[in-house]
């Protein structure tokens, strides 16, 4: 159970700040509603029921400082994989993205700059899907890895090529 003011991972709406755990009548019952506000949006609120398990098992604590290091060194030792196949691909990255694992979501976004690399190299580019993959899986690690190392999302990306010892 989350606690309000709790900071979590929402699926892909990303990082979020419970803001209320209300009550609202549905079919003339009370139902509780864990209150999420992106943190990077202005306007949207979100209603997650608190008995709906699939919808609270989307809901992730953030990362602590300490995981996040542990990921971003860990990721040179990280094998990936490309899915040649479009469809299975796709259905793979969706599930990814779903699961909120965040090892996963990193392992996607080193397969898909590697191929994209790969492409460049010999003059094409990225299929527009794996394109809007990479952004979506980027923007939600990217959240949670500037709020939690508290910098800005943009400066997530030169702060892991720093901690791998990349230069830009």
């Amino acid at each position: 159970m989350y606690s309000k003011n709790d900071i979590i991972m929402y699926s892909a709406e990303g990082v979020c700040k419970i803001t209320d755990i209300t009550k609202q009548y549905v079919n003339g019952k009370k139902v509780d509603y864990y209150v999420l506000k992106p943190i990077y949006s202005n306007t949207a609120l979100i209603y997650v029921p608190v008995a709906n398990e699939l919808l609270t098992s989307k809901m992730h604590r953030v990362l602590s400082k300490e995981e996040i290091l542990t990921l971003i060194r860990n990721l040179r030792n990280t094998e990936t994989q490309w899915i040649e196949n479009e469809n299975i691909r796709k259905v793979k990255y969706k599930e990814i993205l779903s699961s909120g694992d965040r090892c996963e979501i990193i392992e996607m976004i080193k397969a898909i700059h590697i191929h994209k690399n790969y492409l460049n190299e010999r003059g094409r580019k990225l299929h527009i899907t794996d394109e809007r993959f990479l952004k979506e899986s980027e923007k939600i690690l990217y959240e949670e890895f500037s709020v939690v190392l508290n910098i800005t999302p943009e400066e997530v990306l030169p702060f892991i090529k720093s901690e791998l010892g990349l230069n830009e």
